[in-house]
């Protein structure tokens, strides 16, 4: 089945491209969310005349992301978690961890964005990809440091 996509979805394409799907996953994910729809001609005709407005909503969602992703490299936080006598963590620092330090530094992100593939478990400096949008993705630099004792 060919679908014309209303949003950009990662996986198919992006906002105004004609894909072809498999039928089912046009009819129980893509259309009852409103994700696309079906190409037929007049649908396809009308996608023709709102090229342009598409096109220039594209360019500022890319412009917002590259402003974000800008923010984010110039970020770094510090993150201190309680440890043991041989430095690991009690616990570990998550991707929900990540983004409330992020939020405390005035740029929101969900924490869904950020591509942390396990939980941080040691001390020390690394570098975070970040999907920030628009297949636009960041590095964040966190550092991970002991929590010291405060009497």
């Amino acid at each position: 089945m060919q679908v014309i996509l209303k949003e950009t979805i990662d996986t198919l394409g992006e906002e105004g491209d004609v894909v072809k799907v498999k039928d089912g996953y046009a009819r129980n994910y893509l259309l009852p969310k409103n994700l696309a729809a079906v190409a037929t001609e007049g649908n396809v005709t009308v996608l023709a005349k709102q090229k342009a407005a598409i096109e220039a909503r594209k360019k500022e969602q890319r412009a917002a992301a590259e402003a974000m992703a800008r923010k984010l490299a110039a970020a770094a936080i510090t993150i201190a978690q309680r440890t043991g006598d041989d430095g690991k963590l009690f616990g570990s620092v998550t991707a929900s961890d990540i983004a409330a330090k992020l939020a405390e530094a005035g740029i929101e992100i969900d924490k869904k964005k950020i591509l942390l593939d396990e939980p941080i478990k040691t001390l020390g400096s690394r570098t975070i990809p970040v999907k920030v949008g628009y297949q636009v993705k960041a590095d964040v630099k966190v550092e991970v440091v002991a929590l010291t004792a405060e009497a």
